[in-house]
């Protein structure tokens, strides 16, 4: 079967620039995401420029391969009007410059280039659709999306089926992505559900103890008082009539049985009591874990938004700016493969270097000393790392003289959250701590 008809945005050079009818869906624009001309035989191979491109494809790439501080920038070097943008306004207006091969579309292109040279230069060893296809697999098994996404679109050996595919996992991992922030919102507001049903249900529990404790009160004084009539009476005896012994002292083994009845019922209401305020104290120390993880979980939350590049909390500044990182040198010890791949795409887009050791898994626990030498700041997810690791990570970072930060999971939004503020919150040693102090802390 011949190739499908290509469809392209941009008319013969000095033409009014047409622009294509907006793209339904994936499974529908599939035929019409090939390159604008397949390269004649004759050709000498080269990189593709954006506005080589199908128009179908500069919105995916301009979302995902440049942030809104290098739009921003570029947009400037134009001398566009950005001033009152959204983001959502900044990419439009770059996607319109896509398909031009003006100036605009040159520094476009350049721009790519410059921000994912190395993955540009790893992917260019590629010989054949099957070596690009492997780089790729490889490259989203790490994370590292945005630079493989631009060097398989513009490779010269890049075919139309290949970049269909590449298209659609792109667009797929978008909705993972959102799926993923709306499950993290979901878990919030269970929580915060859970948490009015516990202090309802101690109100409740409250003030049910308070009327039985009064209750049990009202009924002892009665019967006390009724006890020292009785006895006063047996004392005076009555004129004109003889005491009946036999009467009274069965009034008084009656008044006595009630009371210790009652003694027993009070004993039994203390230790209710007692329950009921250690249940109050356990659901109160739930309550406050459960506030802390919800506050946690927002704040991973954020972080998690923010480093991906969406609008960023006051005070907050999104990952791919983070000034503190900028030219450090991070070591992630432990955690899970995928997410550490994340991590480092993340550290590296932020301008950091990223040093990562599995605790011991695989790598050489010897290798560690090196590796701590060598970085800033060393970070552990407390949840996926052995206590030995954890312990020769403190204990190198005590004898080296750099902080550690122990995260509270190896989520990717921990990792984020660590690096919300202008500084991460890391756990600086004094050179003369004690090994135990080191471990502990």
């Amino acid at each position: 079967m011949p190739p499908a008809e290509i469809r392209t945005s941009q008319p013969a050079r000095g033409g009014p620039t047409a622009r294509p009818a907006p793209l339904p869906s994936v499974i529908s624009a599939a035929p019409s995401l090939l390159l604008r001309r397949e390269p004649a035989a004759a050709e000498v191979p080269h990189r593709r420029r954006i506005w080589e491109l199908d128009a179908h494809l500069h919105c995916s790439v301009i979302g995902t391969c440049l942030s809104s501080a290098e739009l921003k920038g570029l947009l400037a070097k134009l001398d566009r009007d950005t001033a009152g943008l959204s983001d959502h306004g900044l990419h439009g207006l770059a996607v319109s410059l896509a398909g031009s091969h003006d100036k605009g579309g040159k520094l476009l292109t350049k721009a790519l280039d410059k921000r994912h040279r190395l993955a540009v230069a790893r992917f260019e060893r590629a010989a054949s659709v099957a070596d690009l296809a492997t780089l790729w697999l490889d490259a989203r098994q790490q994370g590292e999306i945005p630079g493989a996404y631009w060097a398989v679109l513009t490779h010269p050996a890049a075919t139309s089926e290949l970049i269909r595919r590449v298209f659609g996992e792109v667009h797929m991992l978008s909705h993972l992505v959102g799926a993923a922030n709306r499950a993290d919102i979901r878990r919030l507001n269970k929580l915060e559900a859970e948490k009015e049903e516990l202090e309802e249900k101690l109100r409740r529990q409250q003030a049910q103890l308070r009327d039985a404790i009064l209750s049990r009160d009202g009924k002892i004084r009665e019967l006390c008082a009724l006890l020292g009539k009785d006895q006063e009476r047996a004392a005076a005896p009555v004129e004109g009539e003889g005491r009946d012994d036999g009467a009274l002292e069965g009034v008084i083994a009656d008044l006595e049985r009630r009371l210790a009845a009652e003694t027993r019922r009070r004993g039994g209401l203390g230790e209710r009591l007692e329950q009921a305020l250690a249940d109050l104290g356990a659901e109160r120390a739930a309550r406050i874990a459960a506030e802390a993880r919800a506050e946690a979980l927002a704040t991973e939350l954020a972080a998690f938004e923010a480093g991906l590049g969406a609008d960023a909390p006051p005070g907050q500044r999104p990952m791919d700016v983070t000034l503190a990182l900028q030219g450090k040198t991070l070591l992630y010890v432990g955690g899970r493969p995928k997410q550490v791949g994340h991590a480092k795409a993340l550290s590296e887009r932020a301008g950091a270097i990223f040093l990562h050791h599995d605790g011991g898994i695989e790598d050489s626990g010897a290798l560690l000393a090196g590796l701590v030498s060598r970085a800033d700041l060393a970070l552990f997810p407390v949840d996926c790392i052995s206590h030995e690791a954890a312990r020769i990570v403190k204990r190198l970072c005590r004898q080296a003289a750099k902080p550690f930060l122990p995260l509270r999971s190896s989520g990717i939004g921990s990792f984020l959250a660590a690096f919300a503020g202008d500084e991460p919150a890391a756990l600086p040693l004094a050179a003369g701590a004690s090994e135990r102090e080191a471990v502990s802390a």
